[in-house]
C-alpha cells in the first residue's frame, strides 16, 4: 500500500512539473500562449502605443523581421504600452497593422524589464531568460536582425 501511494504521489508530482512554464496569458485574438513560445528561445520584445508616430512607422519593420525569423528559434512579440486588453487590444493592433503576436500580459516581471518611459522601446531576450539589449527609438528589421547576429555571435 506505502509503495502504491509513492508511486501514485511521485507520477503526480511528473505531471506537475511536466506542465510548469510561465504563463503568458492571451494574444490579441484570446488564443492562449503557449510558454514555450517564449521559454527557451531568443525573444524580440516590442513594447507600442497606438499614439506613437515611431511606433507606427516601425511597425511594418516588425512584421517583416517576424516573416524573416519564421521557422528559426527567434519569436516576435509585441506589448501594448498602455495595456489595453480583450477587444480594445484586437481593435489597436488590426489599426496599427500588426501581423505578429501581441501578448495581452506584459511579460515585463518574467524577464526582469523596468518600464521605459520612451516609446518605442524594443528589447532582446536570450534563450535563458536574459534581457541582452534595449533599443530606445525607431528600429529596423535590419537593425534588430544585425543585432541579433551579433548578440547569437558572442553568446
Amino acid at each position: 500500500m506505502a509503495r502504491r501511494l509513492t508511486t501514485a504521489l511521485t507520477f503526480m508530482g511528473i505531471l506537475l512539473l511536466a506542465g510548469c512554464g510561465n504563463d503568458y496569458g492571451v494574444d490579441q485574438n484570446g488564443q492562449a500562449i503557449a510558454a514555450q513560445r517564449l521559454d527557451k528561445q531568443w525573444v524580440v520584445l516590442n513594447y507600442w502605443a497606438e499614439w506613437c508616430a515611431p511606433c507606427r512607422t516601425e511597425i511594418p519593420e516588425f512584421n517583416t523581421l517576424a516573416d524573416q525569423l519564421k521557422g528559426r528559434n527567434i519569436g516576435v512579440f509585441g506589448v501594448n504600452f498602455d495595456q489595453v486588453q480583450g477587444e480594445e487590444l484586437k481593435s489597436a493592433s488590426e489599426k496599427m497593422g500588426i501581423r505578429f503576436t501581441v501578448l495581452a500580459r506584459d511579460p515585463a516581471d518574467f524577464f526582469d524589464i523596468p518600464r521605459s518611459e520612451g516609446l518605442p522601446v524594443t528589447y532582446i531576450i536570450d534563450n535563458q531568460g536574459k534581457v541582452r539589449e534595449q533599443m530606445l527609438g525607431e528600429q529596423t528589421a535590419a537593425g534588430v536582425m544585425a543585432k541579433l547576429e551579433a548578440l547569437q555571435a558572442f553568446k
